[in-house]
C-alpha cells in the first residue's frame, strides 16, 4: 500500500463533494441566465 492511502488527509465521500460542486455550478449558471432574462425582458420595453 503506498505512503498516501494509509494517511488520507479527508475521509469524506467523493460522491457528496462532487454534488455539491455540481449543484453550486448549476445555480450560478442558472441565476446569470435569469438575470440576463430579465435584463432582456425590461431591455425591449
Amino acid at each position: 500500500m503506498n505512503d498516501f492511502e494509509k494517511d488520507v488527509q479527508s475521509k469524506r465521500n467523493d460522491l457528496i463533494d462532487s454534488g455539491v460542486g455540481f449543484v453550486v455550478s448549476f445555480v450560478f449558471f442558472i441565476s446569470i441566465f435569469a438575470i440576463a432574462q430579465v435584463i432582456e425582458f425590461f431591455g425591449t420595453r
